[in-house]
């Protein structure tokens, strides 16, 4: 998914919402998801894709909050609703990104399992079997820097 198809999916998304933002706020939004995720646009794994909106909407509720602050005042009246759902939303959103975080580190890493263990190193010293010759400097020994599953 790219950073256009991205912007497309949050209009529809939002809905009427939508139309309270410009389109530098979309961007500032998937900008700021990249920034929260560690990834770059274009995102092509579902669990990526998936993370990349949720962050994403979480800016751009945050961008209607900051615009709603100074709005929750009418003479003695607060009406300040709008602005704790706005809060309540962006505080929950969060708390799912960390745990999120927390139980599905690998992903959000990019690690895979086999570089977890790191790169395996040899000995380096060789020995033939049956003689006992030393082939330590042979074309043959040489020691794997870039492993895979079958070394």
């Amino acid at each position: 998914m790219t950073a256009a198809e991205l912007k497309t999916l949050l209009q529809t998304e939002l809905k009427g919402l939508a139309a309270k933002f410009v389109s530098d706020d979309y961007d500032n939004a998937i900008t700021s998801a990249e920034q929260d995720t560690g990834w770059s646009m274009p995102v092509t794994d579902d669990f990526k894709i998936k993370w990349m909106r949720q962050r994403a909407k979480r800016h751009l509720f945050s961008y209607r909050r900051d615009e709603s602050a100074d709005k929750f005042k009418y003479k003695q009246l607060s009406l300040n609703q709008r602005f704790d759902h706005f809060f309540r939303l962006i505080e929950n959103m969060d708390r799912i990104f960390e745990k999120a975080k927390e139980e599905s580190a690998f992903e959000f890493a990019g690690v895979g399992a086999l570089n977890l263990f790191g790169t395996k190193v040899d000995a380096g010293f060789a020995y033939e079997e049956q003689t006992g010759r030393d082939m330590t400097y042979s074309s043959s020994n040489e020691i794997i820097i870039h492993p895979d599953e079958n070394s």
